[in-house]
């Protein structure tokens, strides 16, 4: 348990008959984190902050509709505030995913505000409901099947045996969910996440919210200042969604998705060009190697010198995941120009040296949307689709993914296909008929603005998605970055510092305002 309040990964029977008045939300019951929880922390957490941290799970009703029937738990991670007695409020955090645990981020949120914020707000980061420590929703009962079901799953399915593998098994992936998920699957759309927010703000005392949501958690942001514009007083949402556009058409957000990597790739490749081969190891006509290197391993896998065969689906991949920080682009740009090296080996040289390339980011090769930490795994849970397949509404059926698939595959010739082969496929068959969600408006005046920040070359949110959604929301800023990377608080000063003044003082930067990152790529 995380501090004693309620046994994690259930969902318990209330008692009494469903009321349209929610019952007042008791005080969130803080308590000592557990030891694995605190295990979970990365280093640079101190022991001093360890101690200060506090652990509680949050009662939320299954189904908001019904607030007396069956409860489940939401469990969040507390920092407290530095100067308890200029405290303003609690920011609750979001990663996005969705399905990605935001427990710990409280407890780094030196990574994301300076001292002004930590100074005067307590920071809370939760696992949304369904989500790893908050009644995990999972389709398998255990890894055996998961991987037998799963292993059929193309990442990039192109010939007909493979497509048709890759429908068969998302059918069987869903049916399992359908057995198996539990009470929570018809309950897991944005919408109820946001209702949980607000009993989890009355719970810590907050007359008005404070939140922070990055990738995905924009849509739970926006869609809490449209719920409860009234109870919203500083929402910053940073690397957005077009949630207009993503709660009514599904397949259409996602082929615009691909589009947005199309747009970050490219930009990369020039960016590499310009800085030339002493900065970029894959510079020298990158845009035209990248092509080859595609058109080679559509025939069949290469194999670098260090034994390790590559084929297109890993560069796709890869690429798709990298693409979210740029850190990681020196190792990535170096590993493409090893596989380029192997595709065209050069008489009388040397062995191309082995490029190690950092673990996988924990964002699903690119298809989820949230702000990964290094070297994290995904939650091993089945909240991504779970949310995806109840907010994102798709054709009920998967006769024309191929057609689709080789359409998106012509507008957006590296991810189209690659793109196709989530959602689409396994939302068509999900469970879940009508579910009740969130769908709008989207434009009620919230008494300050939300603060909407967006990258220039973002992958997974492009840039044009923060322009929709500032537009649709009834009060807005724009906040841009110049900026590769998906969301970028954190990681732009000048962006942090108009941030961490809206959020103390309610001061909204100008519109039109254009922020540059810490680091550019290849510097």
């Amino acid at each position: 348990m995380l501090a004693g309040v309620l046994a994690l990964g259930t969902v318990v029977s209330g008692q009494g008959t469903a009321s349209a008045q929610a019952p007042a939300a008791g005080p969130a019951a803080w308590g000592q984190c557990a030891e694995d929880v605190l295990a979970s922390l990365p280093a640079t957490v101190t022991p001093e902050e360890r101690a200060r941290l506090g652990c509680a799970v949050q009662e939320v009703p299954v189904d908001h509709s019904r607030p007396r029937g069956e409860k489940t738990g939401i469990a969040m991670m507390r920092r407290p505030a530095n100067d308890p007695s200029r405290k303003i409020g609690t920011i609750f955090l979001n990663p996005g995913g969705p399905g990605g645990s935001g427990l710990i981020r409280g407890a780094i949120a030196k990574n994301y505000f300076p001292a002004s914020v930590l100074d005067r707000f307590d920071v809370v980061g939760f696992d949304p409901r369904g989500v790893a420590r908050s009644a995990p929703l999972r389709c398998f009962r255990t890894q055996e099947e998961a991987d037998a079901v799963n292993e059929g799953w193309s990442a990039l399915p192109i010939t007909r045996e493979e497509i048709g593998t890759t429908i068969r098994t998302a059918k069987a992936y869903t049916d399992y969910c359908r057995i198996n998920a539990g009470p929570l699957l018809n309950t897991m759309s944005t919408e109820a996440v946001a209702r949980d927010l607000d009993v989890m703000r009355e719970a810590v005392g907050d007359e008005q919210l404070n939140f922070v949501g990055f990738s995905y958690g924009t849509l739970i942001g926006s869609t809490y200042a449209n719920i409860f514009p009234a109870k919203s007083r500083a929402i910053v949402i940073d690397g957005n969604v077009d949630p207009q556009l993503r709660l009514t058409n599904g397949a259409e957000y996602d082929r615009q998705r691909a589009q947005g990597f199309e747009i970050a790739l490219d930009a990369m490749l020039k960016r590499c060009d310009s800085a030339g081969v002493e900065k970029c190891a894959f510079a020298g006509g990158a845009r035209q190697k990248f092509e080859d290197m595609k058109k080679a391993l559509a025939s069949g896998p290469v194999t670098l010198p260090g034994g390790a065969p590559v084929t297109l689906a890993d560069v796709v991949s890869r690429v798709a995941g990298d693409l979210y920080s740029v850190p990681r682009f020196a190792a990535l740009v170096a590993w493409l120009q090893s596989i380029h090296n192997a595709l065209n080996p050069a008489p009388m040289t040397s062995a191309v040296q082995t490029v190690d390339l950092p673990a996988l980011l924990g964002n699903g090769g690119g298809r989820v949307d949230v702000d990964p930490l290094p070297d994290t795994p995904y939650t091993a849970d089945d909240s991504y689709y779970a949310v995806n397949c109840t907010d994102k509404p798709f054709a009920r059926t998967n006769k024309n993914w191929a057609t689709t698939a080789a359409k998106w595959e012509e507008q957006s010739p590296t991810f189209g296909r690659y793109q196709a082969a989530s959602d689409l496929l396994a939302c068509s068959t999900w469970p879940t008929r009508n579910p009740d969600r969130w769908i709008g408006p989207w434009n009620r005046r919230t008494p300050n603005p939300v603060l909407v920040v967006g990258n220039y070359y973002d992958p997974a949110t492009r840039y044009v998605f923060a322009q929709r959604m500032a537009k649709q929301l009834g009060n807005a800023r724009l906040v841009s970055v110049d900026s590769f990377g998906h969301c970028i608080l954190g990681r732009s000063a000048a962006a942090d510092a108009v941030v961490a003044k809206y959020l103390v003082d309610l001061v909204a930067p100008a519109d039109g305002q254009v922020f540059q990152p810490n680091v550019q790529p290849f510097a």
